[in-house]
Order: structure tokens, then sequence, then C-alpha cells
């Protein structure tokens, strides 16, 4: 549905994004990532036509966002940060009004605003101006917007900014939904929401692509080793040695606890080795109670910190 190819843009010397290439299908809910200045916004903005970039080509739905701008934004709903809302109209009149902007006839407004009422919660708040409204409420009429008009593709910049938790798991649970049908392309900060809502990561960095594949695949490409986390209850002093023992064991690290009998370890081995069996194994043998016993997993958010700092 989006392809981007060999995508450039530069601010005189500067490069904001240098020679991006990627393409987002059908069904695809992509987490597009990057710190600020990273050249994330600038991309997302040459997508949605509202920039022109120095070198390569974009199309969206087969359309070239240059020759035919104005058909690919029929085809895109794009809710920016700071959404484009007007403070002095109400709820209602202002999805009137963008209704009307993007061509809806006007024997489905009725219907339509219904609908984007329900699905994005405005029911308490559909008669009140919107600058009277909780930067929550302004978040959900801004996505609103964004869906009016059906759109084949949707651009969300940080969509639940502002939002409560329980609001933050409805629009979650909207995005998903969306994305069986939608093309979605989905920019946070926010990385716990990338790892519940996207099928697909993409980061950004000093405008270059450093990283592109699902939340699973960019964690465990970045694991140097196994990780398993043992928690034990035991009262004897040895333990620690007879785990560094144990057959591809390669390091042990103790976490410190405040009690005598409580211990805990971080354990390392190779890449492909399977230590719990073996584990469990030596705490029956040696009579330590097993508390709890987990792999430990690379967080998006250190694949993140890896790929984009010194």
């Amino acid at each position: 549905m989006i392809r981007v190819k060999n995508l450039t843009k530069k601010y005189g010397e500067l490069k904001a994004v240098d020679d991006v290439t990627f393409d987002v299908h059908t069904g695809d809910i992509l987490g597009f990532l990057g710190p600020n200045g990273a050249g994330k916004t600038t991309t997302v903005r040459i997508i949605t036509c509202f920039l022109l970039p120095t070198a390569g080509w974009v199309e969206v739905d087969g359309l070239n966002v240059f020759e035919h701008s104005l058909e690919v934004r029929k085809k895109i709903g794009y809710l920016p940060e700071n959404a484009p809302l007007y403070s002095e109209m109400n709820v209602l009149d202002y999805l009137h009004f963008i209704m009307g902007v993007r061509g809806i006839l006007k024997d489905r407004w009725s219907q339509r605003t219904k609908e984007m009422i329900n699905i994005c919660g405005l029911g308490p708040v559909v008669n009140r101006n919107i600058g009277e409204l909780s930067k929550g409420f302004r978040q959900r009429v801004g996505l609103a917007q964004a869906m009016v008009h059906d759109p084949e593709v949707l651009i969300l910049d940080e969509p639940t900014s502002g939002l409560d938790p329980n609001q933050i798991a409805e629009i979650r649970s909207l995005i998903k939904e969306l994305g069986k049908e939608k093309t979605v392309i989905l920019c946070t900060h926010i990385l716990p929401e990338v790892e519940a809502t996207c099928k697909r990561v993409l980061i950004i960095n000093e405008g270059k692509i450093v990283a592109d594949g699902s939340p699973a695949e960019l964690q465990a490409s970045f694991q140097g080793k196994e990780q398993i986390y043992i928690e034990l209850k035991t009262p004897f002093t040895d333990v620690e040695s007879k785990l560094a023992n144990l057959e591809n064991v390669e390091k042990v690290k103790e976490i410190l606890t405040n009690g005598d009998d409580l211990k805990k370890f971080t354990i390392e081995c190779a890449r492909g080795v399977d230590l719990r069996e073996g584990l469990f194994r030596l705490a029956v043998d040696n009579n330590w109670v097993l508390l709890e016993m987990r792999k430990e997993q690379a967080s998006l958010e250190d694949v993140f910190r890896q790929l984009t700092t010194s």
C-alpha cells in the first residue's frame, strides 16, 4: 500500500532523511520509532503530501504522492502530534466541517457521525466546544477527524497522548481492529504501546533506517546471550558456585536481597542453549525451593537505546 524508495530530504547541508527505503502493506501495523530529530516526522510529512523530498519517491496505493497529491490525501487519515482542531467549534460542528472538507455526501453525515462518536467515545462531549475539552477528549476528536472518511491508510502520531489507562487500552484495541483491513503507521515514543499494538517496527536514527522487523525479532537479535532469572529459597551459602559449575553456564550474577534464605540470580549461557531443565534438576538434588524461573529477554527499549545512542 505504501512504498518509500531512496527518500532523501535536505535542509541546506543537513540531511533530515537520508536514502530511506521501506514498504508497508495492507494489514500491517507499523511502529515508526526514532529519537527527536531522527527524521521520523519529516518522512511522515512527505508521505502525507505536506513536504516535497529532495530525492527519491513515495507511492500510496500505486499513486505517486508528487504527481497525484490530492488523490493520495483522500486515501490517508492523518493525526499529527498536535491535532488540527478549532477550539471555538463544538465537536459535532467540527465533525460535520471535516466531512464537508473530505467530500463526504451529506446524506451520510448522520450515520458517520454516530459511528465516530461511538468508536472514539465522544458521547459525553459531542455538544461542547473543543476549547473546553480535556487533552484526552481533544485527542479523541483528532482521532475521529483522521478516520471520518474511512481512509485506506491511517498515520497516527502519538495517538494516545493525554489519555488515561482505560482510554489507552480502548485506542490500542481500535488500532488493532483497524489494522486488519487498513495500512496503519503508528509514530510514538511509548515503547510498550508499540509492543502491545504493532506487528512490525521500523527504527530511524540520524535520517537512516537502523532496524526493521517484528518486536520479537528485534529483541531476539539484540540479545547477546541467553539469560535466565532464578529465585530460590535455601539456607545454603554455596548456591552460586553450584550454579556456576552447571554445564553450559557461562556467568552467574547474584542479585542482592534482604532475606537470608532468599537468593536471586541471573544466569548467562550461549544463544540457543536452554538451561531450565538442568537448573530444575539441580534445585531438586540440593533441596532448594524453586520460587521462580524465567527466560530474560532484551526489551524493545534496550534495542532502541542500543541503536539510537552512541
